[in-house]
């Protein structure tokens, strides 16, 4: 039983670890000559070659079902184009803030309308704090610039697309298998026309380390093999504790993105990246749940509970 737990926490770890690369190789790709159109297609054209053979020959189902569209619209093709367009502006400390917290709380407001979940107030709590970080984070752009850039805007919109995406796989009980062939092969199938077709482009074979890297980490790291460590994680240490592993990535991605992309540190930054941290900590973490329930319990409050 250790040996398993000790290989969740290490798969917990690992997709940990690309989640926070996937921050700072997007931003690397936005800052580049490469357009963030070129990175969409880059990313799902290598996903999809590389999945579509274990699809045809192993365990194949049907991709034209309306749900299997529809998440791959949104959780694909409509995440990709805000994520890359924010990370062609936006910096990456700021986008280490906003997706890991915007989507928690995206999630739980969503599944709380759309499917009817309720949560533990120890979750509302962690999403309190989280919320707590962003508003510091925006009212710090608010005072430097009068409004929000586009990028963060467009790194929101990300956030929303995926947090959609995640409630209705688990309401139309969309397998990982089946989310993970759908955002590679539908994504692709209605991205790279349009791409091929409308769409400005800055390939070259100039860029050629460029493309290799984006499509190395995006196309099967970010993808792929996160996705592998992040089910096989939950299957051996439960969703709750990947969940809080998660809090590592604010802190790793943005205070790693400083020096590596010369970004701007301040107070309002490192507080929003602390909370954001906390806040998914808390939100996630069976300790925590168990801390404030006794402290609900002591000051004779109602606890909310999962149902």
């Amino acid at each position: 039983m250790e040996n398993l737990q000790t290989k969740g926490y290490l798969c917990a770890l690992g997709a940990v670890l690309i989640w926070s690369g996937f921050i700072l190789v997007s931003r690397m790709g936005g800052i580049s000559p490469l357009l963030s159109y070129d990175v969409i297609a880059i990313r799902y054209v290598t996903c999809a070659v590389l999945l579509f053979p274990f699809w045809f020959f192993w365990k194949r189902f049907n991709l034209l079902q309306p749900k299997f569209i529809i998440t791959g619209l949104i959780g694909g093709f409509g995440y990709a184009l805000f994520a890359f367009k924010g990370f062609e502006t936006a910096p990456a400390s700021h986008a280490a803030v906003l997706l890991p917290g915007l989507l928690p709380i995206s999630i739980a407001l969503l599944s709380t309308v759309l499917n009817k979940e309720r949560h533990a107030s120890s979750k509302w709590f962690g999403i309190g704090i989280i919320t707590l970080g962003i508003t510091t984070l925006f009212w710090q752009e608010f005072k430097a610039a009068g409004e929000l850039s586009i990028g963060h805007l467009s790194l929101t919109g990300a956030a929303l697309c995926w947090a959609i995406f995640s409630v209705l796989i688990n309401r139309w009980k969309i397998t990982p298998w089946e989310a993970t062939v759908t955002l590679a092969v539908v994504t692709c199938i209605i991205y790279f026309p349009i791409y091929l077709i409308w769409l400005p482009k800055n390939i070259s074979m100039s860029l050629i380390n460029e493309i290799a890297i984006q499509s190395f980490y995006q196309g099967f790291m970010a993808t792929i093999v996160q996705m592998l460590l992040y089910v096989r994680a939950v299957q051996l240490i439960g969703a709750a504790n990947m969940g809080s592993m998660m809090a590592i990535v604010p802190i790793l991605a943005g205070f790693t993105a400083i020096p590596v992309f010369n970004e701007v540190l301040n107070e309002e930054l490192i507080i929003s990246l602390l909370l954001v941290s906390l806040g998914v900590w808390i939100a996630n973490s069976k300790h925590a749940q168990n801390m404030h329930r006794r402290l609900f319990k002591k000051a004779n409050l109602p606890n909310i509970e999962n149902t």
